[in-house]
């Protein structure tokens, strides 16, 4: 049989916690959906430890069910559900219709030059609230900087990806809403392929889980856990040239007071400590 005729064949892993107010309508319009799609699909839902009528739902759709007894986490839904899926292409979308479902067959067709393909919230329409964007920006720079390529999207929750590349990572890969951004920074930290296709985003359905404060403090560290973990140089070294540049500062005025004070050496020993560990770190990253 000719290869270009096979059809692709994808496994579309959807968590759900508590939507019942959209769950129906995102799941029969992808089942709408993949009827007229040249594509090969299996539709997995994670339903999270939801307490509402999610699960009763469900059941009245031709879909992979599979249950949590209790909330586990956004991550570890989307590994349930990879778990349970039977073909080597994984497809991940929300519960709550804020991404357009009907873009999955055009992020497939690069899965065949691409490890992932991610759905970036920057086409036309893109629909972000004032506070998540402000959050978006700030960590989309600092990730940016950390694996020196540019982000379009850090956390997009529409992506495709290859099981076996998934594998490689998935022991690092949080049970939170992190998963995204996590699996987004491992790939880009080892020169995967990562192709971002623009996308519409839709304002979200039923209640916001996000928590300003504490998501963005949670998302920052595990942003620079990550890059520790495979380039900690990106790290170390400008928190070491920064005490250096100040122990050099100190030691200016200290001389010029003829007093050359604790906290110069300080500084000095401090900056000199930050970046020794960063080499340390990364002769250990490399070997690895």
């Amino acid at each position: 049989m000719n290869k270009e005729n096979i059809k692709k064949q994808v496994s579309i892993v959807i968590p759900a916690y508590n939507e019942e107010s959209r769950i129906g309508e995102v799941v029969g319009n992808l089942l709408k959906n993949i009827n007229s799609w040249d594509i090969e699909c299996e539709v997995i839902v994670v339903d999270d430890g939801s307490n509402d009528k999610t699960v009763e739902i469900l059941k009245d759709y031709d879909v992979k069910l599979v249950q949590h007894e209790y909330n586990k986490g956004y991550g570890a839904a989307l590994k349930t559900g990879i778990s349970f899926s039977q073909y080597d292409v994984i497809a991940i979308s929300d519960a709550d219709g804020s991404y357009p479902i009907e873009e999955i067959p055009n992020l497939v067709n690069f899965i065949d030059q691409y490890d992932m393909v991610v759905g970036a919230r920057t086409g036309d329409y893109a629909k972000v609230s004032p506070t998540r964007h402000l959050v978006k920006w700030f960590l989309n720079k600092y990730a940016n900087y950390l694996v020196k390529i540019k982000i379009p999207d850090l956390n997009s929750g529409l992506r495709i990806f290859r099981k076996d590349v998934y594998s490689e990572f998935k022991k690092l890969l949080p049970n939170g809403f992190s998963f995204t951004t996590t699996i987004t920074l491992a790939l880009l930290s080892n020169d995967y392929r990562v192709k971002y296709y623009p996308i519409k985003y839709f304002k979200r359905g039923g209640k916001s889980k996000f928590k300003p404060i504490s998501d963005t403090v949670n998302f920052f560290s595990l942003i620079t856990r990550t890059s520790l973990y495979f380039n900690p140089l990106r790290v170390f070294v400008p928190v070491a040239f920064l005490l250096l540049l100040l122990g050099l500062v100190s030691f200016g005025y200290d001389i010029y007071m003829r007093d050359i004070t604790d906290k110069t050496m300080m500084l000095f020993l401090w900056g000199m400590q930050f970046g020794i560990m960063g080499l340390l770190a990364d002769m250990i990253s490399r070997k690895r």
